[in-house]
């Protein structure tokens, strides 16, 4: 940078000073520029004007590194079990008077680790907060090369993904709280990680000293003046909850009709499926219900199958029992021989289940 001097005309035969002045930089003046200042003394001698003294001063700016890591979602990010790809976005700014290179780790700094895995760090090209298949194709990284300095012209932030997969483990309601650090290291070597920088010891020296003065993003990860900074991002699990009761009814038997009926040989069985999504959970969608029937019945295509109905669980015994409410529409399949062991199923589409809703699938047998 070309330092500019003025300088200030004599009025007595007291001197006056003139220095030198550079425009200031967004984060101040690049490190290893040298700072010139100079002075001129005017004077007389008997009214006569003398040849003016001069001197000047020169030092150089030291490297000041200075890192802001900030998080740039929407929190918390909404996920659900089993996810895999799920991503938190970040700016990653160099504020320091120098190039450097930042090495990035993702840390879990909160939440159950074996239901999240899988950490990778992403650039996000355009910005939009969402692993695109393009910026999925170019690979993880672990550092940004060469950030530049700030020089405020915004080439020095980059925006960046914490990715993750959610495992099918994880549960309504969980949250993982994920910290992204980005840490100071030695530029110069394009395509390699530079060392970690350290803060000059001692007194100010000839040459570029370097300060360390970063804050720190309360994560617990990094502390102040360490060459460091952090901030985190919530993914919050929004999952269904949900559970399946089946329970079989006496319809009718050959010898007793509908009159206490008992489960004889040639009686008629109905089936009840319950399923329900507790209060609280995300809408569970593409419900598909698959129920293997035993080899010792026989399906009764006469009375069919039935989806969607309302149905009602008595939980207050050892096993919860399932009623069904004839309510249900026709629909579902019947399977000859379609199950894994050859065995007939009946097969049945729900609709989306709401939370503290219930639906049911019902259909008959006989007893053979």
């Amino acid at each position: 940078m070309k330092p500019t001097s003025q300088l200030l005309g004599a009025v007595s035969s007291a001197a006056l000073i003139a220095l030198s002045s550079a425009p200031a930089m967004a984060q101040g003046t690049t490190a290893g520029s040298s700072i010139t200042n100079n002075v001129t003394v005017d004077y007389r001698v008997g009214g006569v004007d003398q040849v003016a003294v001069t001197d000047s001063d020169t030092f150089t700016v030291d490297r000041k590194i200075d890192v802001n890591v900030n998080f740039t979602g929407a929190t918390p990010v909404s996920v659900s079990p089993g996810e895999e790809n799920v991503a938190l976005a970040f700016d990653v700014t160099n504020l320091s008077n120098a190039t450097v290179d930042l090495d990035l780790t993702a840390v879990l700094t909160a939440g159950a680790g074996a239901n999240i895995e899988n950490f990778e760090i992403y650039l996000d090209d355009n910005g939009n907060g969402v692993l695109d298949a393009d910026e999925l194709a170019a690979g993880p990284i672990n550092y940004l090369d060469e950030v530049l300095a700030d020089d405020g012209t915004g080439d020095e932030t980059i925006a960046v993904l914490v990715v993750a997969d959610i495992t099918l483990d994880a549960v309504n309601t969980d949250t993982f709280d994920v910290a992204l650090v980005a840490d100071a290291h030695e530029s110069g070597t394009i395509g390699s990680l530079g060392t970690n920088i350290d803060a000059t010891a001692g007194a100010n020296t000839a040459g570029i000293d370097t300060v360390l003065a970063d804050g720190n993003g309360g994560t617990g990860e990094e502390i102040d003046n360490d060459g460091a900074f952090s901030d985190e991002g919530t993914f919050a699990v929004s999952g269904a909850n949900v559970t399946v009761v089946k329970s079989s009814s006496i319809i009718s038997d050959p010898v007793n009709g509908t009159t206490n009926p008992k489960a004889i040989p040639g009686a008629t069985i109905q089936y009840c499926i319950a399923v329900s999504n507790a209060t609280g959970s995300a809408t569970a969608t593409n419900i598909a219900v698959t129920d293997d029937l035993p080899f010792d019945v026989t399906y009764l295509s006469a009375f069919g199958i039935f989806v969607d109905g309302t149905a009602t669980i008595d939980s207050s015994g050892a096993e919860p029992v399932a009623s069904c409410n004839a309510d249900g529409s026709a629909g579902g399949t019947y399977g000859a021989g379609t199950g894994d062991a050859g065995e007939n199923q009946v097969l049945g589409n729900l609709s989306d289940i709401a939370a503290g809703a219930t639906r049911s699938l019902y259909f008959r047998v006989t007893i053979n």
